[in-house]
């Protein structure tokens, strides 16, 4: 038995040191903490004082034959007590007088004083070298901190290397369950499932999303509480965890394991971010060189932008596209800018698996643009084909539907499609036009959108800036825009300060006007509106404005002005 352990790199405990032969053949006896004989020892202390406390440090087997205090039960409880207070794993108290024989007196003391303890308490009736007890558990203690260093040596490299050859965060997870022997599942921040292995992995990755959400009954010994798990990511940026549901707490080094393979998995994300940090920079650089330079050509263009990898098919329909993240007026723009970074991020791992290519721009903050197209393979309709717009939106609807589940919110302006880059990369303005107009819609209704979907609101915002515009509005609704009616609303042509504070009330009661074509019916029922409160409003409002709203060019103007103080004013 000797040998089993001097060769063993499992942990020491004081059942197992019981069972060495030079012990087990003293027939030891233990009196207290039998439910605490599996704590492991650290090391091993030889006491001959009930005084031991300061000697400690915890975890610590201390043994003693108790010569100067085993006839005093007060001394012997104090020695106990220290031993408790310090953490010692437990004590084995060797009890033969000096002919060797057993003492029974001492016996019932140490007997009196270990009642009711959970310290591990052993009594020794037979001598026994206590040299030879400390010679065989202290090499024990080195084989087993050898052979962790051994097994440390074995992780660091292991990772060190995967982390040297750029692996894959599957070929990661891979190796971190073959050194755990048991099932292992990277996720995103959505608990989206990216990579996992070992034995039961693909079972649990089924039904991950029931598992870390509590929807299900979760099957024994898959408690999501119990879980061993590492953050992957940067402490700012975190990205997902490395999970080991059910692990056995004695697998060895299993969170060295698992914090090792959770540097690797971001290390080798930096890596990648790194690399499409500098790809998108150079798309971004030769889609303003497109934009700004008239001596670049269409030829040229494409040469460009193969090298950079946009490799669409041979007369491919490009489609140029802005997508714009919402945001409010007191969001965090460091927020904005990691959702914007995740986004391009998904969006070109999901056109690589789509079979699908784009080139990228950075736009502003909280937005973004690229061209879309069907990379090499995908075949080749007709350039007159009446179906290209349609298989440009389908690509486009399945290249949205891969971000489903990502936090953030965000629209999608849509630009013509064109086989010319140079065309395409210019219908990058509409779209970005497109995209902010969209992102004033109350409702949305569409996964993205084009000019036509955008409708009054598109021109309204192109002509945005221009003073006429601005004039036209106001002067359509100034007795709503003041508190003080027509008179006091506008003096020379100028709003009044009294017209700072809208009229909220029936600008909204307008709006439902104008929303429901003046159908008296619906409005009531939208507006929960008793007929005759509905039709002494409609006269309130006539009234104020001092216009008929039977008259179609009068809802018409309003309409329009209307819709442009929503948005600017």
């Amino acid at each position: 038995m000797d040998s089993v352990w001097e060769s063993s790199g499992s942990s020491l405990s004081i059942a197992g040191l019981l069972e060495f032969e030079v012990i087990s053949a003293a027939e030891p006896l233990v009196l207290a903490g039998t439910a605490c004989l599996d704590r492991a020892i650290r090391w091993v202390h030889i006491a001959d004082s009930e005084h031991v406390e300061r000697f400690l440090e915890g975890g610590e087997l201390v043994l003693t034959t108790a010569t100067t205090f085993r006839h005093s039960p007060a001394a012997m409880a104090e020695f106990l007590d220290q031993l408790e207070r310090a953490g010692a794993a437990g004590t084995i108290i060797e009890l033969v007088d000096e002919d060797s024989a057993f003492d029974e007196a001492a016996g019932a003391i140490v007997r009196e004083a270990a009642s009711a303890r959970e310290l591990p308490v052993i009594v020794l009736p037979r001598r026994v070298k206590f040299v030879r007890i400390t010679e065989l558990a202290h090499r024990s203690l080195l084989a087993q901190q050898i052979s962790r260093l051994e097994h440390a040596r074995e992780i660091h490299e292991t990772y060190t290397q995967l982390s040297l050859d750029r692996a894959e965060a599957q070929t990661i997870v891979d190796r971190t369950a073959e050194l755990l022997g048991t099932a292992v599942v990277l996720e995103d921040v959505s608990h989206r499932v990216l990579a996992h292995s070992g034995r039961g992995s693909q079972a649990l990755a089924q039904k991950w999303a029931d598992l870390v959400s509590g929807a299900n009954p979760v099957p024994d010994g898959l408690d999501a509480t119990r879980w061993r798990q590492t953050p992957v990511g940067l402490r700012s940026r975190r990205w997902g965890r490395l999970v080991v549901p059910g692990a056995a707490e004695s697998v060895a080094d299993l969170d060295q394991v698992i914090e090792r393979a959770g540097e690797a998995l971001t290390l080798t994300r930096m890596a990648d971010r790194d690399e499409q940090d500098l790809l998108l920079q150079a798309q971004s650089g030769l889609i303003r060189e497109i934009t700004d330079s008239e001596g670049l050509d269409e030829r040229a263009a494409l040469e460009r932008a193969r090298s950079l990898g946009f490799t669409p098919a041979d007369g491919a329909e490009l489609t140029p596209v802005v997508i714009r993240i919402d945001r409010e007026a007191d969001t965090d723009p460091t927020r904005v800018q990691l959702q914007e970074r995740g986004l391009t991020q998904e969006i070109t791992s999901a056109a690589s698996r789509l079979n699908l290519c784009v080139l990228m721009t950075s736009l502003q903050s909280g937005a973004f643009g690229f061209v879309l197209a069907p990379g090499r393979g995908r075949g080749r309709r007709s350039q007159q084909s009446p179906r290209s717009t349609e298989e440009a939106d389908d690509w486009l609807n399945r290249l949205l539907a891969e971000l489903e589940g990502l936090a953030a919110s965000w629209v999608v302006g849509v630009g013509r499609s064109s086989t010319s880059l140079l065309q395409a990369v210019a219908g990058l303005e509409a779209a970005s036009h497109v995209a902010e107009v969209a992102s004033t819609l109350d409702v949305r209704e569409r996964s993205f959108y084009r000019s036509s979907d955008v409708r009054i609101r598109g021109l309204l915002s192109l002509l945005a800036e221009d003073s006429r515009l601005r004039a036209f509005a106001e002067g359509e609704l100034w007795p709503l825009l003041g508190a003080s009616g027509r008179d006091g609303g506008r003096r020379d042509g100028v709003l009044s300060p009294a017209a700072d504070s809208a009229d909220e009330g029936l600008l909204d009661f307008l709006e439902l006007y104008l929303s429901h074509g003046g159908n008296k019916s619906a409005m009531a029922r939208a507006g929960h509106l008793s007929r005759p409160a509905l039709y002494a409003r409609i006269t309130r409002l006539q009234d104020r404005l001092g216009v008929s709203l039977d008259d179609a060019e009068s809802r018409t103007a309003l309409h329009v002005a209307l819709l442009w103080w929503r948005m600017y004013g």
